[in-house]
């Protein structure tokens, strides 16, 4: 009659001596290496360094918390690539930009954002509210006291030079 093989201990138990005892120093190093590689994958940062900034602030984060912004992990920044690269050189393609890329565009329409809003005046009393840029879209995200308001500002964003669309997510808070 045959014997069945060894079972093997948990892989991160307390190495013995004995024949196991390699085989699990190795595997347990390996699930520590690669869960090590798994949470710094979950990390969120601006990969794209898309332009993210706040214009006002007078409603406090308790009754409007800070939107994410454009925070992904390295996953979604790869599944993202292709789209975005299609969708920047497109523009150019298509005649209606003049850089080679719509993302390029970003740096310089978030500043004009920031000035308009400021220049306004209207809004710095009873708004808190972020701008995030992406290929001359502009996204409007945060809290305005009344819905009228919300449209002024979008409004307002939409004649600034060279934005293409502005997307308008604020909350409307008493």
């Amino acid at each position: 009659m045959r014997r069945p093989p060894p079972i093997a201990p948990p892989p991160c138990a307390p190495a013995r001596s004995g024949r196991w005892a390699a085989a699990r120093a190795v595997l347990c190093l390996s699930l520590t290496l690669s869960s090590a590689a798994a949470s710094a994958d979950e990390v969120r940062r601006n990969v794209f360094d898309d332009p993210f900034v706040q214009l006002t602030s007078a409603i406090p984060p308790s009754a409007c918390p800070v939107p994410p912004g454009p925070l992904l992990t390295d996953a979604e920044a790869k599944a993202q690539a292709h789209g975005r690269i299609e969708r920047g050189t497109s523009c150019f393609q298509s005649g209606r930009c003049r850089l080679p890329n719509a993302y390029l565009y970003d740096k310089e329409i978030i500043p004009r954002v920031q000035k308009a809003v400021a220049a306004d005046g209207r809004f710095e009393a009873t708004t808190s509210v972020w701008a995030l840029g992406q290929r001359r879209w502009v996204w409007l995200q945060g809290c305005v006291r009344d819905a009228d308001e919300a449209a002024a500002l979008e409004q307002l964003v939409r004649q600034i030079d060279d934005v293409e669309s502005v997307v308008n997510e604020l909350r409307v808070v008493p």
